[in-house]
């Protein structure tokens, strides 16, 4: 009995010298050496980019009381008593192309046609013609602003506010040149200084996703950069970033890219291109679109300062797939580009495209949305673009949606949660990503 009684003190006294211990180890840990709350291995994956991030100096402020943050990339107001930052690294990709009766005399795009297949055998068994709104438009969630016009000044300022909610300092503006539209809209190049404007009073910066066109080569590209930093290179709201030479320079986002090949675009983006821009007052950080694994050897030829992914539906290409995201991004560290991958809430875009029912992506409550942020942030990058603010046509969007049924059409929509659901994650993970990096830089 005293043999067991004495064990017994033994374990006692050892159990409680390994909790003493183990209580003095934690104690001695910094903030840093814990495990993230984001994605696991975030502290061990990539190395800190050579390239700097937007100015201080650059961020034009909105009325009202503010300091800066640790990160150079975050203003930090205080209005009613309430803090709330804005972030620099997390840009937004914005469309411009929505109409209304009231304002553009007719609907645009809302009323877009259903897309057929290419194969004749599949396009005749799915649904055929257009969308007549605003009981039934080209979208599987209906707008809390309902069918909008992009000309409506109200309809911007909500768009500029909830884009202030969800914490993302940069609207990636969809870009055509005057006179210039996509296959189903009409021209928007006079909206431009209106969205600068709406933006500027929200302390949000304004860059530009130039897109495909018919006759879009690397001259007319080079007319294009010309074009816009003449004329909104001065306004406020323009955005810009600090390459890794220390220059501050605009940074444009050009869509479809790979449909010029690289030699043209080196025409343009190289120091011995025949009309560079290199080195001259209309110099900027071009940001090329990759698709294709192939694509990442042409954008480093071609003479782009780095990539991004666009697609919200993981698995659609080789870019869009989270899991070649670190291989891209090591390639990009490689060749001192920038990798920006692109997140989005989900994906539906069979109210324009029928037969493309295999490449949705459920939301789940927005459980895709941060799953693919955490993909986004475990490979660090210097930036994270979000698709999309209002892309309705492919459900990429996180702009208030509210439940809807009309004879023919039941809605999607973001319940149980409430319309704002989409802004209240994005600014959620704006600010963990910022925490992240200021990790990141320690």
């Amino acid at each position: 009995m005293t043999r067991l009684r004495r064990k017994a003190l033994v374990a006692l006294f050892l159990f409680t010298l390994f909790i003493f211990g183990t209580m003095m180890g934690l104690r001695t840990l910094k903030p840093s050496d814990g495990f993230s709350d984001l994605a696991p291995g975030m502290d061990f994956i990539g190395e800190r980019s050579d390239r700097r991030r937007l100015d201080v100096k650059d961020v034009v402020v909105s009325p009202g009381q503010f300091h800066m943050g640790s990160s150079d990339t975050k203003v930090v107001f205080t209005k009613s008593d309430r803090e709330y930052s804005i972030f620099y690294d997390v840009h937004m990709f914005y469309y411009l192309w929505y109409g209304s009766p009231s304002m553009d005399n007719k609907y645009i795009h809302w009323d877009h046609v259903l897309v057929p297949h290419w194969d004749p055998k599949i396009a005749a068994s799915h649904a055929q013609g257009r969308h007549t709104p605003p009981e039934d438009i080209a979208s599987s969630f209906y707008p809390e602003l309902g069918p909008y016009s992009s000309r409506d000044p109200k309809v911007l300022e909500s768009h500029m506010a909830q884009i202030e909610a969800a914490a993302a300092g940069v609207l990636v503006l969809s870009w055509y040149p005057p006179g210039v539209a996509d296959d189903h809209g009409e021209p928007t190049e006079d909206l431009v200084p209106a969205v600068m404007d709406a933006a500027h009073r929200h302390s949000i910066k304004v860059a530009f996703h130039i897109q495909p066109y018919k006759g879009r080569t690397d001259q007319s590209m080079h007319d294009n950069i010309k074009y816009i930093i003449d004329n909104y290179g001065k306004h406020g709201a323009f955005y810009r970033f600090r390459s890794s030479t220390g220059r501050v320079l605009p940074l444009f986002y050009i869509y479809d890219s790979y449909l010029t090949p690289p030699e043209s675009w080196a025409e343009l983006l190289t120091a011995k291109g025949s009309h560079t821009i290199r080195g001259t007052p209309y110099d900027g950080v071009f940001v090329a679109l990759i698709v294709d694994e192939r694509h990442k050897h042409d954008i480093l030829a071609s003479g782009f300062d780095g990539m991004y992914t666009y697609f919200a539906s993981n698995g659609f290409s080789f870019g869009s797939s989270h899991q070649n995201w670190k291989a891209i991004k090591a390639f990009c560290d490689s060749n001192n580009l920038l990798f920006i991958p692109s997140v989005g809430p989900g994906y539906v875009d069979t109210a324009v495209r029928p037969w493309n029912n295999h490449n949705t992506r459920n939301r789940v409550n927005g459980r895709y949305y941060e799953t693919s942020l955490q993909a986004a942030l475990s490979v660090r990058p210097e930036i994270v673009t979000i698709t999309s603010f209002n892309q309705w046509h492919e459900g990429t969007q996180i702009e208030k949606a509210v439940p809807k049924k009309t004879v023919t059409r039941l809605y999607l929509d973001y319940q149980p949660n409430q319309p704002d659901h989409y802004l209240e994650l994005t600014r959620q993970w704006a600010e963990n990503f910022n925490k992240e990096k200021d990790k990141w830089l320690m």
